[in-house]
């Protein structure tokens, strides 16, 4: 077993939507980034990289790389998943919160799982989505950007995700 967690953070700037999860979400604004600013993949490829010892997305993917310019995020993950299966690795389970004040994700979240669940080819009760707002600290509090946290079980070939018990008796 082995577990990790990632981070991502985009300022809010010029557009219409944001993608988290790879659902196109309507907002009054957009975010700033290099690709297409999901942060919720993005944060979701730290976490898998992390719990293979396989380094970072800025390692694999980097800002200044042309070829991810304006790149849909869904690609960043099948391609870290395919990083995985060499080391024989696959999800057990994701759960990933994302931070800010708007928008709203519970509209979004069904949606998000679901494509989430197929991007790492689990089902979809393998992937929990949940949202919070900073109460109004901060950068994120005064809606200047948005985040997302994300923490991943990892489990090697042939291991399951509860450990079996021997019995007593």
């Amino acid at each position: 077993m082995r577990i990790g967690t990632g981070f991502d953070v985009h300022a809010f700037g010029p557009g219409e939507f944001v993608m988290l999860g790879g659902v196109r979400v309507p907002h009054t604004r957009g975010v700033t980034a290099h690709s297409d600013g999901d942060v919720v993949l993005h944060a979701l490829c730290d976490a898998l990289l992390g719990a293979a010892g396989l380094g970072d997305i800025g390692e694999h993917f980097a800002n200044h790389d042309a070829r991810w310019r304006g790149a849909d995020s869904a690609q960043f993950v099948n391609r870290v998943m395919a990083m995985l299966a060499p080391q024989q690795l696959r999800v057990g389970n994701v759960d990933i919160s994302v931070l800010a004040e708007a928008p709203k994700v519970a509209p979004y979240r069904e949606r998000m799982r679901s494509q989430i669940a197929t991007l790492l080819q689990v089902a979809r009760e393998q992937v929990n989505v949940k949202a919070t707002t900073t109460e109004g600290l901060g950068f994120l509090g005064r809606a200047e950007g948005i985040a997302a946290q994300a923490t991943v079980l990892l489990l090697e070939a042939g291991e399951t995700a509860a450990p079996q018990r021997e019995s007593s008796t």
